[in-house]
């Protein structure tokens, strides 16, 4: 199931790729760290199983798999109804079944994944042992980001 650390959590997991005539189970993995507390990361293919800690996966070398970036708000209110536009959606199956439906469009084309909607309830709940819904923006400190920006506290080599 998920795996903790103090800033941020992993749950590993099966997405299942829906295609023309079959399914194909693809390894992913929901990563959740609190230095960016409005996003989840969903990451897909072999690197997804590894047993790392979720602030690896930011590694720009690392060309183990593919990585998308998700609202946590957008995964919560999937749950119970169809949400997103444009290259993320996301809905439950109809009659009370435990499915989600992820539906991703790239450039390069688009993919629909069906997977737990227990799974990615559990992983929410754990993430919110981190930071509570609603608590994200209180770190981010925006208000001292602001304050430095105008007492001018930028690296601008201009002085502008």
């Amino acid at each position: 199931m998920a795996r903790s650390s103090r800033s941020g959590c992993t749950a590993r997991t099966t997405f299942h790729l829906v295609g023309p005539q079959s399914w194909t189970a693809v390894p992913a993995a929901l990563v959740y760290d609190s230095s960016d507390p409005f996003a989840v990361r969903v990451r897909f293919g072999d690197g997804a199983t590894d047993d790392v800690e979720p602030a690896l996966y930011d590694d720009p070398d690392d060309d183990g798999g593919v990585e998308w970036l998700l609202s946590r708000d957008l995964l919560r209110a999937g749950l119970t109804g169809p949400v997103g536009e444009g290259d993320v959606r996301l809905w439950p199956a109809r009659g009370g079944l435990d499915v989600l439906f992820l539906q991703l469009r790239a450039p390069s084309g688009e993919a629909m994944f069906e997977l737990s909607g227990a799974v990615v309830g559990d992983f929410l709940r754990e993430t919110e042992l981190l930071v509570p819904a609603g608590g994200e923006s209180d770190l981010l400190r925006v208000d001292e980001e602001l304050s430095a920006l105008l007492r001018g506290g930028t690296d601008n080599p201009t002085g502008r």
